[in-house]
């Protein structure tokens, strides 16, 4: 067996389950590049899970109904249906749990752990988190609507269905967004509304989606952006006579609150065109030179190293603007690159990649939510919970901490009861990680006092932490 197959599966994939190195070997980079191109839409199990407008309703409801209980509470009227409201607010609050477990589910069982690894790291690239009652029921149907569906194509077209998704509208305030001098905010329920221009959106997109924090644009670029923005919302009950009869909990564009004119982002103008203005803006950004340079760096922090080779980079960034923004060819070029192949392990797994590779080396077929979701809490990575739109950091140094290895250490005494029941500790050790396993770690798993601690040596051994 050669080292290619751990690195196809440890590098570019997810871990290796029971057996599937040897399947691996036979062609690595073959069996990576026929999981280009895979939907990892249709795959995923979504039975029980909402769609973003079903969350946004169950979302209105709850709060409609405990904004009914105050009243009733501040002055006795008739009574609130308690019953519901708790069923509304089990509802809202379960959503996440489900998409967690769906999510986990799908990441240690499928085939295709390559595909999916792309999934995650653009939806790090897009982040869309949980940060109040109003985000909550989000980000899981986020990344299986505008994210899954989208990441081999057009860079541009992944680019407009993220940042026009309900959740990102409302993670990033867009939907409160409205022209100043639009013609919305010249009514009296237009300033009711505390009509003003809400720039978050827009910067996101410039500074982590895009250009990057020193892609050359200025303060006036945001300002112009986010006024291009506007008009993009979520239809919701405030905006009934607006929405046009828009289902409640889609995205909408609503003339209205759009502010009118041209705007000049770049350089370029961008002539008053109504909906199309913003989306020519988005086109305009995804064709920039410094967008193309920066994707290819991210994407081989990602896959290869923390300070990545420059010649991987360069070939990146050729990809990407010969190909036009084509992911799917972006992740063949990363596959057919020689620098991700060296065998020198340069990335540290990340307590998602840590959790993960350990389920599917142990064979896991299922997984337990609620234990899942407080360790990976424990470890400090829990699905959907980045601390900004940044997105989770990409670098050993963010999860190497002593008090992080203490904590691995701790679930790996728990994970190697379960997996002791299925395997020795050596044969585990061999079975995760095949040729890459070294003497010096088998001699350490050899001499291990109980089986139980040899399998915590072989989780914790460098060869397993690193990929």
């Amino acid at each position: 067996m050669s080292l290619n197959a751990v690195i196809a599966a440890n590098r570019f994939g997810l871990g290796a389950r029971p057996g599937e190195l040897a399947q691996i070997a036979r062609d690595p980079k073959a069996w990576l590049l026929s999981q280009v191109g895979q939907s990892q839409s249709t795959n995923i199990r979504s039975d029980g899970l909402l769609s973003s407008a079903q969350a946004f309703e169950a979302l209105q409801s709850y709060q409609e109904a405990r904004a009914a209980q105050r009243r009733t509470e501040a002055s006795p009227s008739p009574a609130v249906n308690v019953d519901e409201r708790v069923r509304l607010a089990d509802l809202v609050g379960q959503t996440t749990g489900r998409e967690i477990e769906a999510r986990i589910q799908h990441a240690v069982t499928t085939q295709a752990p390559f595909a999916e690894r792309w999934v995650q790291f653009w939806s790090n690239h897009f982040t869309m988190a949980v940060r109040n009652l109003q985000t909550t029921p989000f980000p899981g149907s986020f990344e299986r609507e505008a994210i899954r569906p989208h990441v081999w194509g057009r860079f541009e077209d992944l680019l407009v269905k993220a940042d026009t998704h309900v959740g990102m509208l409302i993670y990033l305030d867009q939907a409160q967004s409205i022209g100043p001098n639009s013609q919305a905010a010249q009514t009296q329920q237009g300033r009711r509304r505390a009509a003003g221009l809400n720039e978050n959106l827009a910067r996101e997109i410039l500074e982590l989606h895009t250009l990057g924090a020193d892609g050359g644009y200025s303060q006036a670029d945001v300002t112009e952006f986010a006024r291009a923005l506007t008009g993009w919302t979520v239809a919701g009950p405030r905006l009934r006579r607006l929405a046009q009869g828009s289902r409640v909990g889609t995205t909408i564009f609503v003339s209205e609150l759009h502010e009118p004119g041209s705007r000049t982002i770049l350089g370029k103008n961008f002539p008053a065109a109504g909906e199309r203005q913003a989306l020519d803006i988005l086109a305009h950004l995804a064709r920039q030179p410094s967008v193309a340079k920066r994707i290819a760096f991210k994407v081989a922090q990602h896959f290869v190293a923390d300070d990545p080779p420059p010649a991987l980079v360069a070939r990146l960034e050729t990809s990407f603007r010969q190909s036009s923004g084509d992911l799917s060819q972006l992740a063949k070029t990363l596959i057919q690159s020689p620098e991700a192949w060296v065998p020198e392990t340069r990335k540290f797994k990340t307590p998602n990649d840590f959790l993960i590779s350990t389920m599917r080396a142990s064979g896991a077929k299922t997984t337990s939510t609620q234990a899942l979701r407080a360790t990976f809490e424990q470890l400090g990575q829990t699905p959907w919970r980045a601390p900004s739109p940044k997105g989770w950091a990409d670098v050993a140094s963010e999860w190497a901490a002593p008090d992080a290895i203490l904590k691995r250490i701790d679930w790996a005494n728990l994970a190697a009861d379960v997996i002791g029941e299925t395997f020795q500790p050596i044969a585990f050790a061999e079975s995760a990680l095949g040729p890459a396993l070294t003497d010096k770690t088998r001699t350490s798993i050899s001499r291990a006092q109980t089986a139980r601690q040899g399998i915590v040596l072989a989780l914790m051994s460098p060869e397993f932490q690193r990929r």
